[in-house]
């Protein structure tokens, strides 16, 4: 039953009732904050409030899109009553990742009959619900679903593949080998591809990437404008990719200005590619390209590709110099300013001129990333990691004062060795990390080192005067960073055993510790943050500032801070805690972790987190800590955590968690396992994807794909 705005204002005192009424406030300024309220609450809470606040809630404005993909409250009751009280009224509709969900509820989005934007990633479903489904959404224009085994494209209905037939983007996320249903899909110009599957079956059978016969020229291209595809490692993703990518060769599309293949390791070349990058060459001009390496090394492709106004630009792992990143690419100083994300991740030599007779450890030639900054002013994503780029002692060439000119950087990755001020390595005084042989793959035991106390106050006070403050200083509007060691490799690698040695880090980046950690604080805007491979960690001081001034800090992941065989940043991490109230992801990778009860208690403080993972190898964990914060954290709906304990104390603490919380956490994802244990890549494939890909998985993340390639 309604309220009036006066009964809900009647209960107040009187000292109460003259001050800031919300229901005085304009409907403008109240639909601009019901615009942060969950659709769910809105429309089964909200809107039952008052009068006012019903017919708000209703508006166009807050039901033309509905998104479902972090709500990780909502159950099938919640989206049947959402359906029924505005569905007309959805015109764009995400449930991406709601693993949770039974497949029954899609039952639910028949009653959107405008839908014109639908997001299914995740969401279990079957070829007949497809069907049933997409028969009553005749306006739809954008698609996403997931194709698992068993699905069957014979199962769908004449109306629903008169839907598909008008559906211009699609985005398939295949989990068996198939073509799902991209050939009833007619008239595609966004096509967007992740592969998924895996090599073998859980019975240990090795699959096959063949379709059926004569199926290779279904898919229809001829209107294709963007053509992305990510694929998992494994040969069985390559040998499908193939077969869609064989139309292609056939006849480019002529409107095709985005392509895209994100392949992990070697996917070698073949005729049909060649054939392809050849007719592209002639007959396309490009605004988003992203390549294998072994397509773009030792050929002239590059050279010969047209580009239009270019926005998007990926060469990771690519072999590229400096000197064809200039002449070819940005064709000797041209402007770019149309450049907004570059990802050159893994180029070794990228900022060198030529790469035949240059050691990765050699210096950068500035001249290089001078003329890339110039050209591409406008860069609001760059990723130079996992390289060695040195700079040389020229003054004002250093890489970090190149940088600070990109006034424009939303998202920067960096190598560790590359922050460091080369002009104070003769001036700081010898650490741990500097007697460590470097063997390779081999372990070194350590003593534990006694630091002189004011140690830290003395990098301190060189440290806003380093190259790497001032370009914090500079980059005030920065949301995302990475600073990663470029040797640094995680413990879990994606479908293979756990990683037990890792490769020592660069000489340099020995002497990245503390003092620079702090520089960060800088970033006020600062909203994820990952620092790995940091051998000269001695205290986390620099933690704290960050905790203290990056208020906005949502995504944190630590790995291998400090030397390997202790935890020294423990005090510290908890301290910083206690300040990360808006933190909703955890990621802490780290050798002899301790996971006990002061680290859970201050990680309570942390009143927004919503997912956890924890990597150590040999680390330990209190289960009744565990528990007591899961009690506590009401918000968390994923916990991972990957230790040295053995598997029946992990199996029993998964147990328990679950069935204390899974009952109020309907979306509730918990996995404990020993770290090391044979059985790990078969407990990883069971982990929703959401979370395996966007924290469970370490990788750098930034410029991975074009800004908005998906709603």
């Amino acid at each position: 039953m309604f309220r009036s705005e006066e009964e809900i204002v009647s209960g107040e005192s009187e000292e109460e009732s003259n001050g800031v009424n919300l229901m005085e406030f304009s409907d403008e300024i109240l639909l601009h904050i019901l615009s942060y309220v969950p659709c769910t609450d809105l429309v089964l809470n909200v809107r039952r409030t008052c009068r006012k606040l019903a017919m708000l809630c209703l508006d166009k404005s807050l039901t033309h899109t509905v998104l479902l993909q972090k709500d990780y409250k909502v159950n099938k009751d919640k989206v049947k009553q959402l359906m029924r009280d505005i569905g007309k009224e959805i015109y764009q509709l995400n449930m991406a990742g709601c693993y949770w969900l039974p497949s029954s509820t899609i039952d639910h989005v028949t009653r959107c009959k405008n839908l014109v934007k639908l997001n299914l990633s995740g969401c279990r479903i079957t070829s007949l619900r497809l069907s049933k489904m997409l028969s009553t959404l005749q306006h739809l224009h954008s698609l996403a679903i997931d194709v698992n085994p068993g699905f069957d494209a014979s199962q769908l209905s004449s109306e629903c593949k008169a839907t598909l037939s008008r559906v211009s983007e699609l985005k398939q996320t295949l989990y068996t080998p198939s073509y799902g249903v991209v050939p009833c899909c007619t008239s595609l110009e966004k096509l967007l591809l992740y592969f998924e599957i895996l090599d073998r079956s859980r019975e240990g059978l090795m699959l096959s990437g063949q379709l059926m016969v004569g199926e290779s020229n279904v898919p229809h291209y001829q209107n294709l404008r963007v053509f992305y595809a990510r694929l998992a490692p494994g040969y069985v993703n390559q040998e499908v990719v193939r077969l869609y990518l064989a139309v292609l060769s056939d006849r480019t599309p002529e409107n095709l200005h985005a392509f895209l293949i994100s392949a992990p390791g070697s996917f070698a070349e073949t005729g049909a590619t060649k054939n392809l990058l050849d007719s592209m060459a002639r007959n396309v001009r490009l605004d988003a390209l992203q390549l294998p390496k072994a397509w773009i090394n030792g050929s002239g492709l590059l050279q010969h590709l047209k580009f239009n106004n270019p926005f998007y630009f990926s060469f990771s792992r690519c072999t590229l110099s400096g000197g064809h990143l200039i002449q070819r690419v940005i064709n000797g100083g041209k402007d770019l300013k149309s450049l907004t994300s570059l990802n050159l991740s893994g180029c070794v030599h990228c900022l060198a001129p030529e790469s035949l007779f240059r050691k990765a450890e050699d210096d950068i030639d500035s001249s290089i990333l001078e003329s890339l900054v110039v050209s591409c002013c406008n860069l609001r994503h760059l990723n130079l990691s996992a390289a060695h780029h040195h700079s040389s002692e020229s003054i004002g060439n250093h890489l970090c004062q190149l940088l600070s000119r990109l006034k424009h950087l939303l998202s920067l990755a960096l190598p560790v060795c590359s922050i460091t001020d080369v002009a104070a390595n003769v001036e700081k005084p010898p650490t741990v990390s500097n007697l460590v042989p470097q063997t390779f793959g081999r372990k070194v035991r350590i003593g534990i080192q006694t630091y002189p106390r004011n140690l830290a106050d003395q990098a301190n006070q060189k440290i806003e005067s380093s190259v790497f403050w001032a370009l914090m200083g500079s980059l005030r509007y920065l949301e995302t960073l990475e600073i990663i060691g470029s040797s640094f490799s995680s413990a879990m690698p994606r479908n293979e055993p756990a990683i037990r040695n890792s490769l020592p880090p660069c000489v340099r980046a020995q002497r990245v510790g503390d003092s620079e950690v702090a520089a960060i604080s800088q970033l006020t805007y600062l909203r994820s943050l990952t620092l790995a491979q940091l051998p000269n960690i001695l205290t986390g001081s620099g933690l704290i500032h960050i905790g203290l001034q990056c208020q906005h800090l949502r995504t944190l992941s630590l790995a291998n801070l400090g030397m390997m065989g202790k935890v020294v940043y423990t005090s510290a991490l908890m301290d910083m805690l206690k300040h990360c109230k808006c933190l909703r992801d955890l990621r802490l990778e780290q050798p002899y972790f301790c996971a006990g009860a002061q680290f859970f208690q201050a990680l309570s403080h942390c009143s927004s987190l919503q997912r956890l993972c924890i990597v150590s190898r040999s680390g330990t964990l209190q289960s009744d800590a565990v528990m007591s914060f899961m009690a506590n954290c009401l918000e968390v709906i994923m916990c991972h955590m990957f230790m040295g304990e053995p598997l029946t104390v992990c199996k029993s603490l998964q147990q328990s968690i679950v069935r204390s919380f899974q009952a109020d956490r309907p979306a509730l994802n918990v996995v404990i396992f020993p770290l090391l244990h044979e059985d790990l890549t078969e407990v990883i494939r069971d982990v929703p994807m959401r979370h395996l890909d966007e924290i469970t998985l370490f990788k750098s993340r930034v410029a991975e794909e074009p800004p908005n390639l998906w709603w």
